[in-house]
C-alpha cells in the first residue's frame, strides 16, 4: 500500500528536533559519498498575464542508509512584485480554492515502488530551517544568547524554531516592513517557541548588538548590508540574494549550503525572468566562487573547520535547496506514520504497471 499523508499529518509528524538530526546525519552521509542529489531544475514558461509566469520545479535525492529516494515537484504561477523597496518572488495560488501545488515523491530503493506521497508544505518550511539550524549548530559562538531576525513570513518562524532548538537562545528581535504583519507573527511566535520576539521599527534595529542574524524572506534585491556586521557574530541566510556581496567577502568563515551556484534554468527563447536579471536573484554574487566554498555537509563531516576565534564572524550561505532533504526527512515522516497509523493507504498498483515502461 501507498501512503497520502496531507499537510496536517506532516506537521504533527515532524518535530523540528527530529528533522535537524535526520538532516545531520544525512548530510554526514552525503559528505562520504554515500548519498546523491541532483540539482534543481526550473522550468519556465510564459502565462496569459504579463505578469506571472509557470513554473515547472524539480529536484530529487536518494538517501542509500535510509531505503528512500525523493522527489519534489512544484507547479506554480510566479510573480515579482516590488513591494517597500525591493522585488519579491511570489507564488500564487491559483489552483481551485485558491491553494498551491507541491508533491513530494517518496520511493523505496529496495523495490522501486512508490511509499508515500504528500504536498510538500510543511517539510520544505521545516528542512530549510533545519538546514540554518545547523549552520546555527557548528557555526555560532556557543553563548550565542540574541537573534535579530529579518523577515516575518511562513520560512521565518521555522528558523525561530530551528535556532532555538541548538542554542539557548534569550531575546529575538523581528524586522519586516509591514508592522501589523511583524507584530502578529512576533505573538504566534513567541506563543509557539516560548521566547520572547519583539517586533522593531528597522532593520537596523533588529541586527544591532544581536549574536545571530537570521535572514528569512522572499526578496530578489540584497536585504542585509556589509555596514551592520559585527565582531563575534554569525550571518544566516535562506537565499542566495538577501546578503550583500561584501558582507560575505568580510566574514571569517563562510560556509554554503552546496556547490550547486543556481538552478538548471530551462525557458521559451526569448523569456525574461526576473531571478535573472542583471543585478537581481540568482545574478547577485556573481564575485563570489562557490566551486572553493565548504558546504554544510562537509562541515558537519569534520572535513572543514568552523568557527575559529570567538570575535570571528561567520556565515552560512543557504545558497539553494536539495531534493536529497526531501529523502532523508521523509524517511521519519514515513516511519512515524506507519507507527501512527497516520495517513490514508492506497493500493500501490495504482502508482505501478504490469508494462515495461
Amino acid at each position: 500500500m501507498t501512503l497520502i499523508l496531507s499537510n496536517e499529518d506532516v506537521d504533527a509528524l515532524l518535530t523540528m528536533p527530529e528533522c535537524i538530526a535526520a538532516l545531520e546525519e544525512a548530510y554526514r552521509e552525503l559528505a562520504f559519498g554515500r548519498g546523491t542529489n541532483r540539482r534543481r531544475s526550473d522550468s519556465l514558461v510564459p502565462t496569459a498575464s504579463p505578469d506571472a509566469l509557470y513554473a515547472l520545479k524539480t529536484m530529487d535525492g536518494i538517501a542509500p542508509k535510509l531505503g528512500v529516494s525523493a522527489v519534489r515537484i512544484n507547479s506554480d504561477i510566479v510573480t515579482w512584485p516590488q513591494r517597500s523597496g525591493t522585488k519579491r518572488r511570489e507564488k500564487i495560488p491559483a489552483a481551485p480554492n485558491s491553494r498551491w501545488v507541491g508533491l513530494v515523491l517518496l520511493f523505496s530503493t529496495e523495490t522501486g515502488e512508490p511509499l508515500a506521497i504528500f504536498p510538500d508544505g510543511y517539510m520544505q518550511r521545516m528542512r530549510v530551517g533545519a538546514a540554518n539550524g545547523l549552520g546555527v549548530k557548528y557555526l555560532a559562538r556557543q553563548d550565542a544568547r540574541t537573534v535579530g531576525l529579518l523577515g516575518s513570513g511562513w520560512q521565518a518562524g521555522a528558523q525561530l524554531m530551528a535556532v532555538t532548538a541548538v542554542r539557548n537562545i534569550e531575546c529575538i528581535r523581528c524586522y519586516s516592513p509591514n508592522a501589523e504583519h511583524r507584530a502578529t507573527f512576533a505573538r504566534a511566535t513567541t506563543e509557539t517557541i516560548g521566547v520572547d520576539v519583539t517586533p522593531v521599527g528597522s532593520a537596523e534595529d533588529a541586527v544591532k548588538g544581536a549574536d545571530i542574524v537570521m535572514c528569512a524572506t522572499n526578496t530578489i534585491d540584497n536585504v542585509f548590508f556589509e555596514r551592520w556586521l559585527e565582531p563575534g557574530m554569525h550571518l544566516s541566510s535562506i537565499k542566495r540574494p538577501e546578503l550583500e556581496p561584501a558582507a560575505i567577502k568580510r566574514a571569517d568563515r563562510v560556509v554554503i549550503h552546496t556547490h550547486d551556484a543556481a538552478p538548471m534554468h530551462i525557458t521559451t527563447p526569448g523569456l525574461i525572468v526576473p531571478d535573472k536579471e542583471e543585478g537581481k536573484g540568482w545574478n547577485l554574487m556573481k564575485e563570489i566562487n562557490f566551486d572553493t566554498l565548504p558546504t554544510l555537509p562537509q562541515l558537519i563531516a569534520g572535513r572543514t573547520p568552523g568557527r575559529g576565534l570567538p570575535e570571528h564572524i561567520t556565515c552560512f550561505l543557504n545558497n539553494i535547496g536539495m531534493g536529497y532533504q526531501f529523502a532523508a526527512v521523509g524517511a521519519v515522516v514515513y516511519r512515524k506514520a506507519k507507527a501512527q497509523g497516520r495517513g490514508r493507504e492506497v493500493p500501490t498498483e495504482w502508482f505501478t504497471q504490469d508494462v515495461h515502461p
